[in-house]
């Protein structure tokens, strides 16, 4: 796994030379350094677990034979296509946010003569992904499946963040519609779909596989997704800024976040009003009259009683599967994101 994950590593250096060499920078040396800096700061950053998982997907997909140097190279380039597109989103999404931290380092706008330049470089991230996919999938039988699937996937992942912002609208705060339903489907748009789906669909399309049957392993992979952002919601609270590499800010932003959703659920009418009146205000001390009133709810164990039941859910979903090698890559998901500290 180190030496798959090292030439994984060395792709990145080879697919951002190609991306360097674009006519479009060819006017100044200037062009280059801003467009690496930016890659650099942006798209290697993370765990990189979205990527590795074409690479992994792939390789538990072929049942044991050993990956080919081009099998590496392509099933690499698509998880990085991948990690270009979280790196695109993420760009967009703190400037949305107005968020300060990322992976435990400033978010890229805030970094000194960068400001609201890194939106044009969240349109630039977005566009390498396809001049990675002409280059190296063009003569491939599967290459329009690839594109429908990473514009399918965008589109998919955008819409998920248009309902997440408009649910926040300044003026316009009513926790009265944040429902179980609304979460699900904010979180179902805006991260299943490429934190999941993506990287096991990119797999099956390099087997030559026709996605469209493969509807059972969409369904699974998407609630696993749910349950990762409920994982992240719960984190977002709960979790140690240094281990999750970044500061928490979901109360303060009066997002739909699952914890919310369950303390509504779960108030009675003077906790309710408690939460009216201090959810979605920056004030600290707002923030942790929020979260007494989350730990008299004991929201940690109806966190920890959800993610039990959850696991044994998608287990047995999994189990179901006629397929041993398509399980074992949904176990292999499974077991990377169970009981999770980050």
């Amino acid at each position: 796994m180190a030496d798959l994950k090292s030439k994984f590593l060395e792709v990145y250096s080879v697919l951002k030379e190609e991306l360097l060499q674009d006519p479009a920078f060819e006017f100044a040396d200037n062009d280059r350094k801003w467009v690496e800096g930016m890659l650099d700061y942006n798209v290697p950053g993370g765990k990189l677990n979205r990527g590795l998982s074409v690479l992994d997907s792939y390789k538990l997909l072929i049942e044991g034979r050993e990956l080919t140097d081009d099998e590496v190279f392509l099933s690499s380039a698509l998880g990085w296509c991948i990690e270009w597109l979280q790196a695109y989103f993420l760009v967009l999404d703190d400037i949305m946010d107005g968020s300060h931290t990322r992976r435990g380092q400033p978010c890229w706008f805030r970094i000194p003569k960068v400001g609201l330049i890194a939106a044009n470089d969240g349109v630039l991230l977005r566009n390498h992904i396809h001049c990675i996919l002409k280059k190296h999938f063009r003569g491939k039988p599967y290459y329009v499946d690839l594109l429908d699937l990473f514009n399918e996937v965008e589109f998919q992942t955008a819409s998920g963040q248009m309902i997440d912002l408009i649910t926040t609208l300044e003026g316009e705060k009513d926790l009265s519609k944040y429902t179980l339903s609304l979460h699900r489907r904010i979180v179902q748009y805006k991260t299943a779909y490429y934190s999941f789906y993506l990287p096991v669909a990119c797999a099956l399309l390099m087997l030559g596989e026709n996605l469209d049957n493969h509807v059972d392993v969409k369904e699974i992979l998407v609630e696993m997704g749910t349950y990762f952002q409920v994982q992240d919601d719960y984190l977002d609270c709960f979790g140690d800024p240094k281990t999750i590499g970044k500061i928490g800010t979901d109360i303060e932003d009066f997002k739909c976040s699952w914890l919310v959703v369950k303390a509504l659920e779960l108030c009675d009418e003077d906790q309710k009003k408690l939460l009216h009146e201090n959810y979605g205000k920056a004030d600290p001390t707002n923030v942790a009259e929020v979260k007494a009133l989350y730990n008299n709810l004991n929201l940690q164990g109806v966190f920890e009683d959800y993610e039990s039941k959850s696991h044994d859910k998608l287990m047995a979903a999994i189990e179901a599967h006629p397929s041993k090698s398509v399980q074992a890559v949904l176990k292999s998901f499974l077991s990377k994101i169970y009981k999770r500290q980050k």
